[in-house]
């Protein structure tokens, strides 16, 4: 299979409050060849802090792809969503939902919420790198992203 050339650095938004999985999930994108950046919000405040460029974001960069837990602290993920979605400017970042939460309820709304994919985290330090690793692959293999 062939993959597209990347004319620039790809730019992550992980919105993520766990230490453990901010850590885990830097170092799968690390382990490629992939010039990419990971970006970190510690809840869903400052994530849409980054996205506005508000504050110490100011400089931030548009992100190409989000990677959005669901249980956040000040704002939870389900309300990040549904702000990114509705706003015309940034609702078509894709959105990939990465959460502990594999309920239906929590799958069927966020794809209600126009998510572009849910991911239940897995169980295992391997298994986890595969599976941020495969989501950087399709993502960044095999889909054409937007352009900003």
């Amino acid at each position: 299979m062939e993959t597209r050339p990347l004319p620039r650095c790809i730019d992550i938004l992980l919105v993520e409050d766990s230490p453990a999985d901010i850590l885990l999930t830097r170092e799968a994108f690390e382990q490629n060849r992939l010039a990419n950046t990971v970006h970190v919000a510690e809840d869903g405040v400052q994530a849409m802090d980054f996205l506005y460029k508000r504050g110490a974001y100011a400089s931030a960069p548009r992100p190409d792809l989000i990677l959005l837990d669901l249980n956040l602290p000040r704002k939870n993920g389900r309300e990040v969503l549904a702000e990114i979605k509705a706003d015309p400017d940034l609702k078509k970042i894709p959105i990939v939902v990465l959460t502990t939460s594999s309920a239906d309820e929590d799958i069927l709304r966020a794809y209600n919420l126009n998510a572009n994919c849910y991911v239940v985290k897995p169980v295992g330090f391997d298994n986890f790198m595969e599976a941020i690793q495969s989501i950087r692959h399709f993502w960044f293999s095999i889909v054409s992203l937007p352009p900003e």
